[in-house]
């Protein structure tokens, strides 16, 4: 990028995809086209995989838009295998649009909004906010299809009350999630000389999948002629708010990223990218060794629990369609492993007490291994001893990262995963100001975690053989 001659190039990448990618929905589908580009192709969970997996070849498949598996098989793979997995998720803490979102007060025309997460809410006042997201539209032959949406200017935002209303705002900033923090989608005054529409029809009358009473008509008319289609051909949405300020590099020399939603498409992002590469490198396919595999997951902040979370069988189904025998299926979780990568906490400057003293991760100074005692990460000494073999492969660097005492831990895909009976480490790039809507982290360290991944590809299978566990 000319903006950025002297950036890392893999930190220029990431800017295009998480720009690119406002929601779950998006997410998946740049990870979709970034792996077809590498030559994967694509199968569907509905379908028999009988005679269309094959050993050499690279796959990837999705569910309900907003999760996807890719994996790649060894040219003699058979039945059995271990998976070495690296798992991340696309969700970030947002504000969804409710599914009755019209709303009107004191002449503003209002859009009702849930949060999603534990967003750093305070953060979205007085932002260029936007929507993204998928809607179901009916199609002229009848049929209905989800058509992702992405509105590039803004549209909404959550103003501030002035300080001259409020003096105590400035030293104790607290507000009502529900009644104080609704956006604002323009004036009532705008719609007077809105064209006259036609008169009510009584409501026994409405189709039930109707949705043109729950929301603002200029709001639908706006989705109708990004998509093309009549305001009455939409069925449905999830739609959530975004900042429409673009991701950038920052800092005097370019060693910071500023951005949203950088827990966790950062290590979306370099899983994708890991595996790509890897599967384009002329040592592809290897003769044999481990199914390498990247799982990218929805709703890890709001605990897993859906059919595109971690908790959902997505990983155990793959397991079971690789080695479909009990026997099979047993070697191949024993001779697996999982890498679990999501964003950690650097240390902060002006809050350093908020970190164990020999625990304080810096920003570009390599991968962070995560360690809980009470297993809010899985980590263990043999999981942390592979990642250091593998970070060590590529001449990176490592570091600890273990909560204080006096604090709760936070947690990750990792611990829900190895219930599985997969050996699982918790890994992460560190970062500030984690689930703000613009975040702050180190742009080498988006390169730090693609060597990583690529070398776990790479090497982890002959590096397993080389250790005893019993």
């Amino acid at each position: 990028m000319m903006l950025y001659p002297n950036a890392p190039e893999a930190a220029s990448r990431f800017l295009k995809f998480v720009n690119a990618s406002p929601t779950p929905f998006h997410a998946v589908q740049n990870a979709a086209l970034r792996l077809e580009k590498a030559g994967f192709s694509k199968i569907l969970e509905k379908d028999n995989w009988d005679g269309v997996v094959k050993a050499g070849g690279k796959y990837y498949f999705t569910r309900n838009q907003s999760a996807l598996v890719a994996f790649t098989l060894p040219q003699q793979w058979k039945h059995g295998a271990g998976l070495s997995i690296v798992a991340t998720h696309v969700d970030s803490p947002n504000l969804r649009i409710r599914p009755i979102s019209k709303r009107t007060k004191s002449d503003y025309l209002q859009v009702g909004v849930e949060t999603y997460g534990g967003g750093i809410w305070h953060s979205w006042f007085d932002r260029d906010l936007s929507i993204a997201g998928r809607v179901v539209v009916a199609d002229k032959s009848g049929t209905y299809s989800s058509k992702l949406i992405k509105i590039e200017r803004p549209i909404l935002r959550i103003p501030t009350l002035a300080i001259h209303l409020d003096r105590n705002s400035a030293a104790d900033f607290k507000f009502n999630t529900e009644t104080e923090f609704t956006p604002i989608l323009g004036l009532i005054s705008s719609q007077l000389n809105a064209p006259t529409t036609e008169p009510e029809k009584k409501p026994e009358t409405k189709p039930a999948s109707s949705i043109q009473d729950y929301h603002h008509p200029a709001l639908l008319s706006l989705l109708a002629g990004e998509l093309s289609v009549a305001p009455e051909e939409i069925h449905d949405f999830e739609l959530q708010l975004y900042d429409t300020q673009p991701s950038v590099l920052g800092g005097i020399n370019n060693e910071f990223i500023f951005s949203p939603r950088m827990d966790n498409l950062v290590s979306s992002f370099c899983a994708v990218e890991a595996l790509a590469d890897h599967a384009s490198t002329q040592s592809f396919p290897t003769l044999e060794g481990n199914v390498n595999c990247i799982a990218l997951f929805n709703h890890e902040e709001i605990g897993s629990v859906s059919t595109s979370g971690a908790e959902s069988n997505l990983i155990p189904s793959l397991l079971s369609r690789l080695s479909p025998t009990a026997e099979t299926h047993s070697q191949s979780i024993s001779r697996s492993f999982l890498i679990s990568s999501d964003m950690g906490h650097a240390l902060h400057p002006n809050y350093t007490s908020k970190h164990e003293d020999n625990h304080k991760p810096q920003m570009n100074a390599g991968i962070v291994i995560k360690t809980n005692a009470k297993q809010r990460y899985a980590s263990d000494a043999i999981g942390s001893f592979l990642v250091r073999k593998l970070v060590e492969r590529k001449g990176g660097k490592v570091q600890e990262y273990e909560v204080r005492n006096d604090m709760a831990c936070g947690s990750t895909v990792g611990p829900m995963l190895s219930a599985l009976g997969l050996r699982t480490v918790d890994v992460g790039n560190p970062m500030l100001s984690m689930h703000s809507i613009r975040e702050t982290a180190g742009a080498h360290d988006v390169q730090h975690a693609i060597d990583l991944f690529e070398a776990f590809f790479e090497g982890f299978a002959e590096l397993d053989q080389k250790l005893t566990v019993e």
